[in-house]
């Protein structure tokens, strides 16, 4: 299947993006890193940096997929358990990363965002996030959200915090509490496709909210080894999916 000949399915028709195009979000928990250098006799560290080129590599691809809108999983609330040097190596290379990748970013037209809480990451991260943020905001070729210090029943459950404080209790008002929560810009749809690299079949505690309808595709490949076509791979199983959000599909006429 090629890329011009995606069938209809994999989009949603009824929620077009601006412009006349279909908007299309995909997910992805990048697992395995640590598992690929192990298997080589490498730190984990080194698997960690191999990762962060998988993550160059998917985001250039990605628009020439239909994909408008891409959310990676870095770093979860629960990984701050993980040993101090490895935390410390992740965050230097979220530090790297942006520091290296804004003028990239940018060129490409990606709007850049990282969800999740930002007390506890370092100031100097925090102001390259900023930094970032701001510098591609006019992005329009892709949505870039990077999850950092994420957690979707933490975020659901300060949304519920904020709708208690006096916010209207309806859907809309509490998807944008759950957005204000992880500092990510409202209007973003639902994931369409979710898919999770390194063998693993779970979600471990990722946009529990924002996945109601998703599509799931788990791959055995380690996230440092996935390529252009691992992602047409996922795409390609999705477009044959039927997605009918709890309805029945219309019989043929």
């Amino acid at each position: 299947m090629t890329r011009s000949g995606l069938d209809s399915r994999w989009r949603d028709p009824e929620q077009p993006e601006r412009g006349g195009r279909d908007r299309f979000h995909v997910a992805i928990n990048m697992d395995g890193n640590g598992r690929w250098a192990l298997a080589r006799g490498r730190l984990r560290e080194e698997g960690h940096a191999a990762g962060a080129a998988a993550v160059r590599r998917t985001v250039e691809a990605a628009p020439s997929f239909g994909i408008t809108t891409l959310t990676l999983y870095a770093f979860s609330s629960d990984n701050w358990r993980r040993p101090g040097r490895e935390v410390d190596n992740l965050m230097f290379l979220f530090q790297k990363y942006l520091d290296s990748e804004c003028a990239r970013l940018t060129d490409r037209g990606v709007r850049f965002n990282v969800i999740g809480r930002r007390d506890r990451i370092a100031d100097s991260l925090r102001r390259s996030i900023a930094h970032v943020e701001a510098r591609t905001s006019e992005g329009t070729a892709l949505h870039l959200r990077v999850a950092i210090d994420y957690s979707a029943r933490e975020a659901l459950l300060a949304a519920a915090g904020r709708i208690a404080k006096g916010m209207p209790p309806a859907r809309d008002t509490f998807e944008r509490a759950l957005f204000e929560a992880i500092h990510a810009p409202s209007g973003t749809r639902d994931v369409d496709l979710l898919i999770r690299t390194g063998g693993e079949q779970r979600l471990s505690d990722f946009l529990l909210w924002e996945s109601a309808y998703a599509e799931l595709y788990f791959t055995n490949v380690l996230w440092p080894d996935f390529t252009e076509a691992d992602l047409a791979a996922a795409v390609e199983a999705f477009a044959l999916r039927d997605r009918r959000y709890g309805g029945i599909l219309k019989a043929a006429p």
